[in-house]
């Protein structure tokens, strides 16, 4: 068959600029900035005070205005005449001439006193604050909400008070551009006919107007021909759509325009992986140190890198054959039509509208062919094909046009002519590399035909969660049971469900006056977007053993408002259903104070291991200071995870990497026990397998943003290690690449070090421990189902494993790795203690000569004290420099404690809850944790003793004890009154560092007479 098919010709790039270039119509696509109510908030909706403007005016008063700048547009508002609380409610439009780096732009806002209305003295408008915005910030129309910013200083002397209330938001406007005309000339009679018939085509050349949210870079088709021949269908171009729950690929997304201080997080010529122009990029390398350590990859893109593209600088290019089935049309009866692709050593089979990634080897594939036919499922029959020459398809790299596709008349062989092959085939063939926006959506022919979708790379958007505060505040005119016995109060409580999240109140309290029931309690919930579930409210009665349901209340979710600060909600009455009496009549009804919070940030993964603390709403996110990008290479050694048959063993491994709400899931390398995968993600930093069954660990790597340093690469190798219950395993190693694309120095970067580490209500209004870390387990039920619905989906598994679900979970091993590091931590108090034990007992008599020496300075000069700390901590910090680590830390084995753990222990960390292990075992293990637990007890005893006999110092629990230290207080009084400060320092400084000879060996009195102070201890039961 092969050698009866006609072989199609593409065009190469060199044969590009003879074709016919195409000529498109201009669209205009223009946004809007809408800022409605830019007010100050009136005194009457003051929640706390100091909200009110400073007086500038010289009269105790101001007459503010604002100006507002963005995007070089500069507007002002009118002038509020003598006013400290003014309010505008004016509408200011600003037109966004670039949506694209809209999410860059600045919104300055200041607010000025006006000098015409002041007293005749004022020069010029002063000052009164201002607030900087970017476009990241921004809202679409629907979703705004009154955001109270606080006025900033514009210098270190200003003295700035007082808030202003916005609304900011942005929609979308369809505008044409005007275009002129040239005037009417007179034509022949004998072409009007012509013009005629030329105008549907006009009407077709008119601008489409399309209105899109964020509309993609317009790119120009590259025409591909083809031979011609007769009766040949007209090209056309077709529009994949893409999959409704993926967001658009990361890597074709056109480079935005930062600001002048945030250019350098551009890594390259317009693309934002490359370096910068003039900056060199550094490789940290170090020797290997260890099998549990990171190490440095050696030998990494050595040699002639011109052909490597600078989108996806961190890993290597690998050349895929991407073949594009658009559909068929004019096919000769059939029922269940499909697709063979076939090459050397590759084969697939599929519907159409399908984009198959073909490994590409350039050698063996010079003189290979690629089959494309079409058969009938049903009766296995051929269709016809097409054949091309591997050496004759061209090779795209972004961003280049993606090609279009081209119909082909399918062929056939001379037995098939008695099949009547006839048809159109419309597909696009190219090489390409994963760099190409199809290498998300496309299918593997490597990968197993009914997994196929499990295989492919995918981002992830985790779900917008919300905090859902219920505040209930009473109930009136329940129907309690009646004939309750005398002096019995009724056990009236509310319970909260919302999906598979149930909080109870505590029992309500009544008034002797009425019948009512107060609570003023508040439940936390955690939503998820969509807000699709309703909030289900019952009021139960457990006065008797079995409890009744006195009603119930149905909210919808997404009806209840929307807060981003503390301001006040109001509070409604809901009347209560299905009670007692039913049929509809009325039961009682609710008090109640709902809002959705936007100011907290929802915490789904444990706070000193979290990666990103926005808060929900968009108006309160800050803008971005680096760009994160990694660089997963592939994996070497990885253990077989699950049976092959035969003895043999394979492992089916993919790669999932957070950072924030945006999760990355690496393509599935079957069977293969070094995967490679090459494939390069990018994160914004802010304030900082297809079998039915759950999907094994393999390993983790954990790394910290702030550790690495700017505009450096990172190319290590980090092991794989998994804790199990037989202990610590090896499954192999991972090779990454990271970079973080910041300016060194940026004031904003700098900045972020001294802000607050969660959003502002987190103060405000701050939630218990307990309760935060009930929330956590919710919000991780959420995203893991969320992720779950995905295509392909990531396993439960997977979300707890990445967000340490059980990482407050109890275990030996972790409470040991933790009493170290606090051993670590108060070494250097142990190590200064021994320094100046050393000092004191004349070890080296000229150090001892040379601190009096010190210390008589320091007394004479106290003025010396504070620079000299700090000076020698700063020397300290430049000693340790030599010592600064190298590569980013992985995980710490040693640390962990994970080389040195008990077996037992092993098995007890991951022993379910409730315990499933034997009797005896769980006995054993109790009476071990007794004899720690006693451990602490006897610490916790004697640090309450200490303090108890400081209290008793003064108490006069001991009388004695408290005459001789008050009478020694006196004494010291006088002394000091007497004596100079100075000579009294110096002789007890002498006295501390006397010579052994004049020391006694044994206690001092004073610690003697501290010790015989009475505690409390005695007094125990």
């Amino acid at each position: 068959m092969q050698s009866v098919w006609k072989k199609h010709h593409i065009l190469k790039k060199a044969d590009w600029a003879n074709t016919i270039p195409f000529q498109f119509n201009k669209t205009i696509i223009v946004y809007k900035l809408h800022m409605p109510k830019i007010k100050k908030k009136k005194e009457d909706h003051c929640t706390r005070p100091n909200r009110d403007l400073l007086p500038k005016d010289g009269q105790g008063s101001s007459s503010p205005y604002v100006v507002v700048d963005f995007d070089g547009q500069k507007k002002r508002t009118s002038t509020v005449q003598k006013n400290l609380n003014p309010v505008w409610n004016e509408v200011l439009e600003f037109v966004v001439t670039d949506p694209n780096t809209m999410e860059f732009e600045e919104l300055n806002i200041e607010v000025f006193n006006d000098k015409k209305l002041s007293n005749g003295s004022a020069r010029k408008n002063h000052f009164l604050g201002r607030v900087k915005l970017y476009g990241s910030q921004f809202v679409k129309r629907g979703e705004e909400g009154l955001v109270y910013f606080t006025l900033e200083k514009k210098s270190v002397f200003s003295w700035i008070r007082g808030e202003l209330g916005l609304k900011i938001y942005y929609y979308d406007e369809m505008m044409e551009e005007e275009q002129q005309q040239p005037p009417p000339q007179e034509e022949p009679p004998q072409q009007q006919p012509q013009e005629q018939q030329q105008g549907p085509e006009e009407v077709m050349k008119q601008p489409v107007l399309v209105v899109m949210e964020e509309p993609p870079q317009m790119q120009m088709p590259t025409h591909i021909g083809m031979e011609p021949r007769e009766h040949s269908p007209p090209l056309m171009r077709v529009h994949e759509p893409q999959s409704e729950n993926r967001p658009p690929p990361e890597n074709n997304m056109p480079p935005p325009e930062y600001s002048p201080d945030m250019r350098r997080m551009q890594m390259g010529n317009g693309m934002a992986g490359g370096p910068m122009a003039g900056e060199r990029v550094k490789v940290m390398r170090r020797p290997p140190n260890g099998d549990y350590s990171p190490r440095i990859i050696t030998g990494k893109f050595s040699g002639d890198t011109s052909e490597k593209l600078q989108a996806f600088d961190l890993v290597e290019p690998m050349q895929y054959l991407f073949v594009r089935i658009v559909k068929a049309r004019g096919l000769s009866q059939n029922e269940n039509p499909h697709v063979k692709i076939r090459t050397s050593g590759h084969f697939a089979k599929s519907k159409p509208a399908i984009v198959f990634a073909i490994g590409y080897n350039k050698d063996t594939a010079a003189n290979s062919t690629l089959e494309i036919s079409v058969w009938d499922g049903a009766s296995d029959k051929f269709l016809g094909g097409v054949c091309f020459d591997l050496s004759d398809v061209p090779v795209r790299d972004p961003p280049d046009s993606p090609l279009a596709p081209q119909w082909y008349h399918l062929e056939g062989g001379a037995a098939d002519e008695q099949n009547r092959v006839s048809g159109d085939l419309q597909l696009s063939v190219w090489i390409g590399t994963q760099a190409d926006e199809a290498f998300p959506e496309s299918w593997s022919t490597d990968a197993p035909q009914p997994f196929v979708s499990y295989t492919r790379p995918k981002v992830y958007q985790a779900p917008k969660l919300w905090y859902l505060r219920l505040t209930i505040i009473e109930a009136q005119d329940l129907h309690i049971i009646p004939n309750l016995p005398p002096l019995t109060a009724p056990e009236i409580r509310i319970m909260g469900q919302l999906g598979f999240q149930s909080v109870r109140t505590r029992r309500g309290s009544m008034n002797n006056h009425t019948s009512a029931f107060h609570w003023n309690e508040d439940l936390i919930f955690v939503a998820g977007e969509p807000l699709e579930d309703s909030l289900i409210l019952l009021v139960e009665d457990r006065t008797g053993k079995d409890p009744a349901l006195l009603g119930h209340v149905l909210i919808p979710v997404g009806s209840i408002e929307q807060r981003i600060d503390e301001r006040h909600v109001a509070a409604k009455w809901y009347g209560l259903e299905g009670g007692p009496g039913g049929n509809g009549s009325y039961c009682g009804r609710l008090h109640l104070r709902m809002c959705l919070e936007g100011g907290y940030h929802v915490l789904d993964e444990a706070a000193h291991l979290c990666s990103d603390f926005r808060p929900t709403a968009k108006q309160l996110w800050k803008p971005p200071v680096g760009i994160l990008e990694l660089g997963i290479l592939g994996a070497r050694g990885l253990l077989p995870m699950k049976s092959k048959g035969n003895g043999k063993g394979s492992t089916d491994a993919y790669c999932v990497a957070k950072y924030g709400k945006k999760w990355v899931r690496t393509r599935t390398v079957t069977d293969s026990f070094d995967p490679r995968w090459n494939e390069q993600y990018t994160w914004q930093v802010y304030d900082r397998s297809g079998e039915e069954r759950p999907d094994c660990r393999i390993g983790k790597v954990r790394l910290r943003v702030s550790t690495l340093e700017s505009n450096k690469v990172y190319m290590n190798l980090y092991p794989l290690m998994v804790l199990l219950r037989s202990g610590l395993k090896k499954m192999g190693e991972i090779e990454l690449a990271v970079r973080f694309a910041c300016p060194s120095l940026l004031p904003d970067t700098c900045g972020v070090y001294g802000q607050p580490l969660l959003p502002r209500m987190h103060y405000l209004r701050p939630l218990g421990v307990a309760q935060q870390e009930a929330l956590r387990g919710a919000a991780t039920k959420i995203v893991a189902a969320w992720l779950a619905r995905s295509e392909p989906p990531l396993g439960p598994e997977v979300v707890r494993y990445m967000l340490d679900a059980d990482s407050h979970s109890w275990s030996m091993r972790k409470s040991k790795a933790n009493w170290f590091r606090i051993v670590a931590v108060l070494a250097w108090a142990v190590g200064l203690a021994k320094w100046l034990d050393h000092i004191r007992r004349w070890r080296n008599p000229v150090t001892t000569v040379l601190v009096h020496v010190l210390y008589l300075v320091l007394v004479w000069f106290p003025d010396l004290i504070v620079p000299t700390g700090f000076l020698y901590v700063f020397l300290i910090g430049v000693w340790y420099y030599r010592f600064k680590p190298k590569i980013p830390a992985g995980i710490d084995i040693k640390l962990s404690q994970a080389d040195t753990v008990d077996p037992d222990e092993l098995d007890e960390e991951f022993d379910t809850f409730p315990s499933s292990r034997p009797p005896e075992i769980v006995r054993v293990r109790y009476d071990r944790l007794r004899i720690l637990a006693a451990r602490v007890q006897t610490v916790l005893g004697d640090f309450a003793t200490q303090g108890e006999r400081i209290q008793a110092l003064v108490s006069w629990r001991d009388p004695r004890a408290t005459k001789l230290f008050i009478g020694v207080c006196l004494a010291i009084t006088i002394i000091l009154y007497a004596v100079p400060p100075k000579m009294v320092a110096v002789a007890l400084g002498f006295y501390f560092l006397r010579h052994p000879m004049f020391r006694d060996p044994m206690p001092p009195a004073s610690l003697s007479f501290f010790r015989r102070l009475p505690g409390l201890s005695d007094r125990l039961l």
